[in-house]
């Protein structure tokens, strides 16, 4: 594809296929992404359609993909093998479908992981089929890479042999022209006034014109065929109108005494090689905006040690698989210096293990028998042993890989500019190329030109032609489609590569035109691992069995809080897994507390709105405390039984590191800071002091969180919401930007448009920066593409040729459309060495 134009005739033709529910074509990645409804339409038919436009299409992947494995079976494959192989492997538990290609060898099975995996499937087939064939993971490289390797390839081969043909052109028509022996040669006549120069010329540009072009031809008639001119249509009107004249001219000399011809052979053939050259450079420059992704990819170790067990649980052997065979629940061991081959969690050992390059967190972290381990990370020293969770798709890095990838497929609001422009671009640049050569034409031949604007081997309509093909060519608009998604393609890799996850070009737009952030506290100005740091009793009874009952209320609640104070009266028993009392009419109020009956007591634990709202009168001893507690930036939790105060759980959550310093580079960057918790108010002041935010709303439930962000967008503001909990979801929704804590809950996650995987605030000021930069090279694009077209043109159509005597030749004005193109798409490159603010660099 070569502009949006392009882009378009795509989506309108997939959209009004029976069954497409909807269809974006990126322009960056020449990808489209369809909803469909596979018992109308098969994805083959979608590939059918594509094809019809004038575009090639290859699968990439499907719905059905997810867990899906691809299969190479190496022996002779019969009838009665195939029967054998589809009944042994659909009697598998979890096996969803199978299809056997006997042509390429290949059986692709779809299955549920959690019940079967790949060893298993190879396995039954090499054993039902008695060894009469043996299967393997099929050698396939990733379609989209073969792919573009392979126009690579042809591209630069096109260009390499249209140079073979165009540089004699250029020889005999530029230069030998000056040589006097080498002059009177080629202008030796043959035919009458036809001579060997002008036949030279002719039978060295037709292979370029109509074997190395066919390209644009065959574009140029689909894209017609479907009303939807675009660059190859350009392209073709511009080289044919110079090819056939210059036919016209030599035909016309060899069948005259007299007339002197004036071919235009050299501007066909060299605006072809221009124009290929432009292309191979484009789709060179167009493969670095996805290194990011192919970088995560390879961040998958390509083998792992599978250990083998008896069945009492002992290790008794281990052997090297290919990491794609490892299924769900295998044991791996992971030595020093190795990459961990799949998500799991430790059962054995302890180490440390280097996570930047999923997460992007530069220090290791610590690792021991319980802990979670992503695939792709390295171990540092220990060894470990690791329980296979999620594998294949369902890993962390296939996942982190399919957010960017779809994140590059979704068009920014923005580029709806450039759709519009390109929709109406290509027809308005042929009427003005037919304007251009009529006007100069007419000028020509009815007020004629002094004798000195007319170069001597020209005539008035040749210069005419000239400008009206410069026009068409010059203003060709593929830097202007490029102008976002290029930008856009390459911001998403950086951010995946530095922990930011940025979820497609609209979260990146809405990202740099923010100038209020509302935090949440827990868990994001603080750690989110709060810790009881005191207790006191209003009421005579044993702390003990005050925590009995708190954490039998406390351990149905998902909250931080609840976790510390559960956390803590386990310390005071000396068993490990103490069974608390049962907890019955359990009733859990976001942001407020918790209330349930256990032992035949109504438990209310929660902050001083809760007991309010339950009719439960403070004392005045009780609100001192309560007091004191908030004042120390502590959170002061009431714990309540029928209806009386019997004690306040003091608990501390430590603000994160650079908290402070995170909200004053905000504010240096125009941004306010809000905070919105549903903690007290004086913890929440008391917090809000010591990070420098003034803007403070406490004790708010999670649908007031939602109001404050809408509040602040009616008042004109481009708001953020940064949090990590259930409550923050319906405010990270409500946002302009919702920015999700990485450790976060997966509600939370889900609901963000941008996942801070690091889980640190820095990372709010490099999402934040790194969308302005982003935007300020999107706006620097439009301005070089628009620049370019809006100055071309008139000096194409030769606005300054009467004064100044300069006039662009087709080549030329073919060179600079290329040159345009790939000189948008390095400026987006240049992305790829964004650094985030140096205040968190480290």
């Amino acid at each position: 594809m070569t502009c949006t134009s392009c882009t378009s005739t795509v989506e309108s033709a997939l959209q009004a296929f029976p069954g497409v529910q909807r269809a974006s074509v990126a322009l960056a990645t020449e990808e489209a992404e369809i909803r469909y409804d596979r018992r109308i339409v098969a994805a083959n038919q979608l590939i059918q359609a594509v094809e019809e436009t004038g575009f090639e299409a290859v699968l990439i992947t499907t719905g059905e993909d997810r867990s899906r494995i691809d299969l190479k079976i190496d022996g002779v494959l019969n009838e009665r093998l195939i029967m054998i192989l589809e009944s042994s492997i659909q009697a598998l538990p979890g096996v969803e479908d199978i299809k056997v290609d006997t042509e390429l060898h290949k059986i692709t099975i779809s299955y549920k992981p959690d019940q079967t995996g790949p060893r298993d499937l190879i396995e039954v087939i090499e054993s039902a089929t008695s060894g009469d064939v043996t299967a393997s993971i099929y050698p396939e490289a990733e379609g989209r890479e073969h792919h573009r390797y392979g126009e690579i390839k042809r591209y630069k081969q096109s260009f390499l042999w249209s140079l073979i043909f165009t540089i004699p052109v250029f020889l005999t028509s530029m230069v030998f022209m000056y040589i006097p022996g080498l002059k009177d040669g080629l202008d030796k006549k043959v035919v009458n006034m036809m001579s060997i120069g002008e036949l030279l010329r002719w039978i060295l540009s037709t292979p370029v014109q109509f074997i190395i072009g066919r390209k644009f031809y065959t574009g140029a008639y689909k894209a017609m065929c479907h009303g939807s001119p675009n660059m190859d249509v350009l392209i073709a009107l511009g080289t044919n109108t110079a090819y056939f004249y210059s036919v016209y001219s030599v035909l016309r000399a060899a069948t005259s005494e007299n007339y002197m011809s004036n071919d235009f052979f050299e501007t066909s053939s060299m605006l072809i090689s221009f124009i290929l050259l432009g292309k191979y450079l484009e789709i060179l420059a167009k493969g670095k905006t996805s290194e990011a992704i192919a970088k995560l990819m390879d961040l998958a170790p390509e083998t792992a040690t599978l250990l083998i067990h008896d069945h009492e649980g002992n290790v008794v052997g281990e052997k090297e698989i290919d990491s794609r065979l490892i299924q769900k629940n295998d044991v791996i061991k992971v030595v020093p210096g190795g990459k961990v081959a799949s998500d799991g969690f430790v059962i054995r050992g302890q180490s440390h293990v280097n996570e930047s390059m999923i997460t992007g967190e530069s220090r290791p972290v610590a690792k021991r028998k319980g802990d979670t381990v992503i695939g792709g990370t390295v171990n540092e020293n220990g060894v470990l042993h690791v329980r296979a969770t999620f594998v294949g798709s369902e890993s962390a890095l296939a996942q982190i890989v399919r957010l960017v990838e779809s994140a590059q497929m979704a068009k920014a609001p923005v580029q709806k500019f450039a759709d519009q422009i390109s929709r109406v671009f290509v027809p308005l640049v042929i009427v003005l190329s037919v304007l251009t050569w009529l006007v100069w034409f007419l000028a020509g031949r009815f007020h004629g030109y002094p004798r000195s604007w007319i170069p001597s081997s020209m005539d008035s309509f040749q210069l005419a032609l000239q400008f009206g093909i410069s026009v068409m060519v010059i203003a060709c608009p593929c830097a202007l489609g490029l102008a976002t998604p290029t930008a856009v393609m390459v911001a998403t890799g950086v951010g995946a590569s530095q922990g930011v996850l940025i979820k497609g070009g609209q979260a990146l737009e809405s990202a740099h035109k923010v100038d209020s952030i509302v935090f949440d506290k827990t868990g994001t100005l603080t750690i989110g691992k709060p810790v009881v740091v005191n207790t006191k009793l209003l009421k005579n009874m044993v702390l003990r069995e005050f925590y009995d009952y708190v954490a039998a209320a406390e351990d149905n609640s998902e909250h931080p809080l609840a976790k510390a104070i559960v956390e803590h009266a386990k310390k005071l028993h000396s068993e490990e897994n103490h069974i608390w009392p049962e907890a019955r009419d359990f009733i859990s109020v976001p942001g407020h507390g918790v209330k349930a009956n256990i032992n035949h007591k109504i438990v209310i634990v929660g902050n001083k709105s809760f007991m309010l709202s339950s009719s439960i009168d403070i004392s005045l001893e009780a609100m001192e405390i309560l007091t004191e507690e908030e004042e120390k930036a502590q959170t002061a939790i009431i714990v309540a039984m029928d209806q009386e105060v019997v004690g306040i759980i003091s608990v501390s959550d430590p603000i994160k590191p650079n908290a402070n310093d995170v909200i004053s580079y905000l504010r240096s960057m125009n941004v306010e800071s809000i905070m919105v918790t549903g903690d007290n108010w004086g913890t929440a002041n008391a917090i809000g002091k010591e990070v420098g935010i003034e803007k403070i709303i406490a004790e708010a439930k999670p649908e007031q969180k939602a109001e404050k962000v809408k509040e602040l967008q009616l008042s004109g503001k481009t708001v953020a919401m940064v949090g990590d909990g259930i409550n923050d979801s319906p405010a990270l929704v409500s946002a302009d930007v919702g920015l999700a804590i990485g450790a976060g809950t997966d509600v939370a996650i889900e609901a963000a448009d941008i996942v801070l995987m690091k889980s640190n605030l820095e990372d709010v000021v490099t999402a934040i920066d790194l969308s302005r930069k982003t935007f300020f090279r999107i706006r620097m694009n439009y301005v070089w593409a628009l620049g370019y077209n809006i100055i071309g043109i008139p000096i194409a159509a030769g606005v300054l040729f009467p004064s100044f005597r300069v006039r662009l030749p087709p080549w030329v004005a073919g060179a600079a459309m290329a040159a345009s193109s790939v000189s948008v798409v390095c400026w987006s490159l240049l992305l790829r060495y964004y650094k985030s603010p140096k205040t968190f660099a480290n």
